[in-house]
This record gives structure tokens, C-alpha cells and sequence, in this order.
């Protein structure tokens, strides 16, 4: 099985798992209802977010935020496999980040254009200082992110011992 399948395999379980924790959130949980996991650092909360990233344009007006929050992900889940396609046989990181943005993508989408809100779960706190709830499709975008960090800095390594293989002189002069 190609790259690429492997991909479209692991996105599809990563929103089918999204899905169904999101419904068993909103199938045992009244909206607001939050049960400790680790006292004093994690509990499982049911929230309702109906802007982006952290609530980010949450209080928006809907001629606003539903055009934004529906129309421009669509447009950029099919930029990202664009991306995919280009990069299936060159670079595993960007791919593997490329699948778990498209995946985190989709399964936020669905829950917008289901509920008109993305369902969060996740509350990480210490004391009464909250994280922003999330759910499983923000942790793949979140680990996503993590990933294209790490690819530019292996790249910029790459591109200094490429530099360093060429020019003899630049290397004499980097040691110093």
C-alpha cells in the first residue's frame, strides 16, 4: 500500500475516533458538565465552541463567522491535499503533518456544519488557570504543527551541511 493510502487510512480513523468521542461527550454529558479525570489538572468538560482556535471570534455575528468557519476550511482541505500529493514521495514529515491537518480539519468541520459548534472535551488546568478546551481533531492539527516546526529546522540543518559540502572555504570559516 502506497504512502498516500497509508495517509488517508490513518485520517480517516483519526475523525472516525474524533467523531466518537465527540458523541460520547454529548451522549453522557449535559452541555457545561466537566467530571475530574486528575484532580487539580485534568477533567473531562463538555464545551460548546462556536468561534476557532481557543474561541477565537466566538461572539461573532453568524453572517460572519459561518462563512469563515465553513467556506474557508473546505477551501483549505483541498489546498492540503494538493500539498499531500506534492510531497507523498519526498517528505514523510510534511505528509504525516499535511494527513493530521486534514484529518484535525475535517473532523472540527463536521461538527460545525452538523451542530453549527465544534465540541471540545479535553480541560487541562492547574489551579483556576484553564487551557483553552480542546478535542482529538485539535490535538492532530496541534501535533501537525509541532511537526512542520520540526521539518523547517531539519531543513535549515540540511541546507548548512549542503552549504558545508560545497564550499570548503565557508566550513574553514564557520569553525572559526
Amino acid at each position: 500500500m502506497g504512502k498516500i493510502w497509508k495517509m488517508l487510512v490513518m485520517i480517516f480513523a483519526l475523525i472516525i475516533m474524533d467523531q466518537i468521542t465527540k458523541g460520547v461527550i454529548q451522549s453522557k454529558f449535559y452541555h457545561g458538565e466537566s467530571i475530574p479525570v486528575l484532580d487539580g489538572f485534568f477533567n473531562f468538560t463538555y464545551v460548546r465552541n462556536p468561534g476557532a482556535a481557543f474561541g477565537f471570534m466566538a461572539n461573532a455575528h453568524d453572517s460572519i463567522r459561518k462563512p469563515l468557519f465553513l467556506l474557508i476550511p473546505l477551501i483549505a482541505c483541498g489546498w492540503i491535499m494538493t500539498l499531500m500529493w506534492k510531497v507523498r514521495n519526498t517528505n514523510n514529515i510534511l505528509l504525516m503533518s499535511y494527513s493530521l491537518i486534514l484529518a484535525g480539519a475535517i473532523g472540527n468541520l463536521i461538527d460545525r456544519f452538523s451542530l453549527g459548534y465544534v465540541v471540545d472535551f479535553f480541560d487541562f488546568y492547574v489551579g483556576n488557570a484553564h487551557f483553552p478546551a480542546f478535542n482529538i481533531a485539535d490535538s492532530c492539527i496541534t501535533i501537525a504543527a509541532f511537526l512542520l516546526i520540526l521539518d523547517f529546522f531539519l531543513e535549515i540543518k540540511n541546507r548548512k551541511k549542503e552549504i558545508l559540502s560545497d564550499q570548503p572555504a565557508a566550513k574553514d570559516n564557520l569553525v572559526q
